[in-house]
């Protein structure tokens, strides 16, 4: 038992360091730009590397299908079509799978949140540097120290923790609070009084 322990005490710590008020101020920031983006019709890319990848697909279907209530969908896109990814890899390498879906589907005002747990994937290092070239917004939610891209995004949230499962843990928080806090700035009849909000999954 005491390896389960282990984890969930340090999960825990995680969670308790994303109460700090500088940890509550990234978020909103990160809410307030993807809502200014969502509501001057822009839209928001992401992208990650395996479970980031995950996570990235999580985001965007939260937003261009339904969290908690029914309201209109927002154009949030994960950059994970296989036949894309594959294709670009193929072609050219995986370096430019992120890159080229920038270039394809990014433009400027939008945004794209990147999601990894080091910091130096080429591809998201990649992915980047295209979205600054064409005037993206680039957010970034990392581990460790944040790595080469942390230097190329706006606004981060970087989880002080050394393993991707822990980090990955505190990614999908953020997921969905943010996407709460975005919800409550579009959509504040939303969250006006109680009701039902079943999932449908």
């Amino acid at each position: 038992m005491q390896p389960i322990d282990d984890a969930l005490i340090e999960a825990g710590k995680l969670v308790a360091w994303l109460r700090d008020p500088a940890q509550q101020r990234a978020l909103e920031e990160l809410a307030d730009t993807i809502a200014f983006a969502l509501t001057t019709g822009h839209r928001v890319l992401s992208c990650g590397n395996g479970g980031s990848l995950c996570d990235s697909m999580h985001f965007a279907e939260e937003l261009s299908g339904r969290f908690r209530r029914d309201r209109r969908a927002l154009p949030a896109q994960a950059i994970a079509d296989a036949a894309h990814l594959t294709c670009v890899a193929n072609d050219w390498s995986f370096e430019h799978v992120f890159a080229r879906g920038v270039e394809a589907w990014g433009g400027a005002g939008d945004v794209l949140l990147v999601f990894t747990t080091s910091g130096n994937s080429p591809n998201i290092v990649a992915a980047a540097e295209a979205a600054k070239q064409l005037g993206l917004t680039v957010c970034g939610l990392l581990g460790r120290d944040g790595g080469r891209v942390r230097s190329l995004c706006d606004y981060t949230l970087i989880v002080p923790a050394a393993t991707s499962d822990r980090i990955q843990e505190i990614h999908i928080k953020v997921v969905h609070l943010v996407i709460e806090m975005v919800e409550r700035r579009l959509f504040p009849e939303n969250y006006a009084a109680p009701g039902p909000t079943v999932s449908r999954v």
